[in-house]
């Protein structure tokens, strides 16, 4: 007998009944998670895959519409040609945009082929957010309009635009001084600031939401379109 429970003992385990209570609730209570683990991945992996099938890419937002008219005036900024031509282009634009740079050779196309029958004025709208050199550039392009004319500020224009990746103060005294100009004072003094924040907020007023923004006849044209984009309008005004 006392054999019998020794090679027992050796090749069993022996568990007391209350030990086989609590071991079989704690596997019972593991079979309750796992199935309900199971029947949740089923349930999301359908869900997941139907929303997959039916909607793959997410569709695009759609561009906000831009009005066919708005109002915009030339107020007393620089011209290029006649106040009676019949085409009246505002330009507001950033001197260290580089869209802007890259529109301005189909500005001076459209120069050349209306000649008299347009009129284009330029306002400022400096987007000092991301071009720091923006607001004193377009100061300085006004302060050398004060001292020479619409001529001058021209002419100082299209040397901002052709050295965009140069613009600094002392650039901008700089080549305002090989025209004739000393704008030292007048751009310290910050005498065409107000200025060119009042041409800013009638960019704004007038719609411009980025550079280069036009306005022809007050028909609204965005960005630097090429001069097919002009011409239609153009023709539309002029028919």
């Amino acid at each position: 007998m006392e054999e019998k429970n020794e090679r027992a003992s050796e090749g069993t385990i022996t568990l007391k009944k209350s030990d086989l209570w609590k071991y079989s609730t704690f596997v019972l209570g593991a079979l309750v998670i796992v199935m309900a683990f199971v029947a949740f991945s089923d349930d999301n992996s359908g869900v997941t895959g139907n929303v997959v099938a039916n909607n793959p890419t997410p569709s695009a937002p759609s561009a906000p519409t831009q009005p066919s008219q708005v109002t915009a005036s030339a107020d007393d900024d620089a011209r290029w040609g006649s106040e009676d031509a019949p085409v009246e282009i505002i330009e507001f634009s950033d001197f260290q945009c580089p869209f802007c740079g890259r529109v301005a050779p189909t500005i001076e196309q459209i120069k050349t082929a209306y000649g008299d029958k347009v009129t284009i004025v330029y306002r400022d709208f400096p987007l000092t957010s991301i071009h720091p050199m923006a607001q004193p550039a377009a100061e300085s392009a006004e302060c050398v309009r004060e001292l020479g004319g619409d001529d001058a500020f021209w002419e100082f224009h299209d040397t901002l635009f052709e050295n965009q990746g140069a613009l600094s103060e002392t650039s901008l005294k700089s080549w305002a001084q090989e025209m004739g100009y000393d704008i030292s004072s007048c751009l310290s003094s910050g005498k065409f600031r107000a200025e060119v924040q009042k041409d800013t907020q009638d960019a704004q007023a007038a719609g411009g939401r980025g550079t280069p923004y036009f306005v022809i006849n007050g028909k609204p044209l965005s960005g630097a379109q090429p001069f097919e984009a002009f011409k239609q309008i153009i023709d539309a005004e002029l028919a």
